[in-house]
């Protein structure tokens, strides 16, 4: 059975986390606090757990995307619906800082578990609540994932190309966001009530909110003047020349000037001096008008070179390039590898399991990664006998009843 540390290099040891969340976005933020000291405890429900268990690619009936988004964690199977249950969720309640959960607003209500039950099991601690559309107002009871929550925050809409349908990110990143701002959140919460007030709260996040806050521009260029930006597969609205070009060999590679020191410096290592004085490019916003000449000009440019010959030049001249990266460039990558970006984990039911490693880099209290997502209620015997001090005569029986 994989034990969580009790003493590890962690900033964050000593901090008990229960983690209530399935799926993405709770999970998520839990893990992140995980990574760096914190005894996360999760909570699933006895018999199926978290839904996240299901989710594909597997590997033998194992989740490999579970296996991640829960490392370091601790499982506990609890039914919370349950008044046993419920009793015992609250002792935990009373001995942790902080609790996390992504359900629907009002679920933990129905269960008895609402803020003043679990202010009056711990004054202190930090309830972090991610929801779709977050615990106001009047789409708070909407069912909230995060492919639709993408378009609601108004990324959706301005992501591929102006001809075609608007495209969704590949990858669950309204989840996974309103995770990391929960975790950010909570321990803002924590240190508010440590340094100056004793006092626990609740934090308020929405899977929404945090991709419209990355549209910071644009609200206010909105409300100035009424623009509405359409979509576009760069950020070049802004600057150009800016896009994404595919070498003589057929590697894809991504480019952006968004200085005028880049672009001089671009100009010069493509050998092209003449575009410095040419007046269609003279400021940014000549070459945003004339974007398409400037298109031009650098995919011939790029046709003739080799991705290598390109990468020699552009860097040398200190132009912002890199090519783009498949999963497999990336496990060939020496610069990944020398920064222990993946990093490979022992599974007792699969192997190993090579996953994303440790972010931030921390100098002095790094983290790291001890196991990865637990089996079902693999540390019941663990927390109820020694957290809680439960007998295994008591914890037998609760798993006769179906409790855990």
């Amino acid at each position: 059975m994989e034990r969580a540390r009790q003493q590890g290099s962690g900033p964050l040891r000593g901090i008990r986390v229960l983690d209530l969340g399935t799926m993405i976005a709770a999970p998520y933020g839990a893990s992140m606090l995980a990574d760096f000291g914190a005894d996360v405890i999760k909570i699933e429900q006895p018999g199926t757990g978290d839904p996240s268990r299901n989710l594909l690619p597997h590997v033998d009936d194992v989740s490999l995307r579970y296996a991640i988004l829960n490392r370091n964690k601790r499982s506990v199977t609890l039914d919370l619906r349950t008044e046993t249950g419920r009793d015992l969720f609250l002792r935990l309640v009373a001995t942790s800082d902080m609790l996390v959960e992504n359900f629907r607003p009002g679920t933990l209500e129905r269960w008895g578990l609402d803020e003043a039950t679990l202010r009056e099991a711990n004054p202190g601690i930090i309830v972090v609540r991610i929801s779709g559309y977050g615990q106001t107002g009047p789409s708070r009871e909407l069912a909230g994932f995060g492919t639709p929550l993408t378009a609601y925050s108004g990324m959706m809409y301005l992501t591929g190309y102006p001809d075609r349908p608007p495209v969704s990110p590949p990858i669950s990143l309204a989840d996974y966001l309103a995770g990391l701002t929960g975790a950010f959140a909570g321990l803002m919460a924590l240190y508010h009530r440590d340094v100056h007030s004793g006092d626990g709260q609740v934090v308020d996040v929405s899977l929404y909110e945090p991709l419209f806050r990355m549209l910071d521009f644009q609200v206010a260029e909105f409300a100035h003047n009424g623009t509405v930006r359409e979509r576009t597969p760069f950020v070049a609205a802004g600057s150009s020349p800016t896009g994404v070009f595919k070498s003589g060999d057929g590697r894809w590679v991504v480019l952006v000037t968004s200085t005028e020191r880049t672009w001089q410096r671009l100009a010069e290592a493509i050998g092209r001096d003449d575009l410095l004085t040419d007046p269609r490019f003279r400021t940014n916003a000549d070459r945003v008008k004339h974007n398409a000449a400037l298109e031009a000009i650098l995919t011939a440019w790029f046709a003739a070179h080799t991705y290598a010959e390109a990468q020699e030049l552009l860097d040398r001249y200190g132009c912002p390039f890199s090519p783009v990266n498949s999963i497999s460039d990336i496990f060939a990558d020496p610069h990944y590898r020398a920064r222990e970006d993946i990093v490979e984990v022992s599974h007792p039911a699969i192997g190993v399991v090579a996953m994303p490693g440790i972010v931030p880099k921390l100098s002095k209290t790094p983290g790291d990664v001890v196991f990865p997502g637990p089996a079902l209620g693999a540390h019941n015997d663990d927390v109820l006998g020694g957290i809680l001090g439960l007998a295994e005569s008591e914890i037998a029986a609760l798993r006769e009843l179906g409790v855990i």
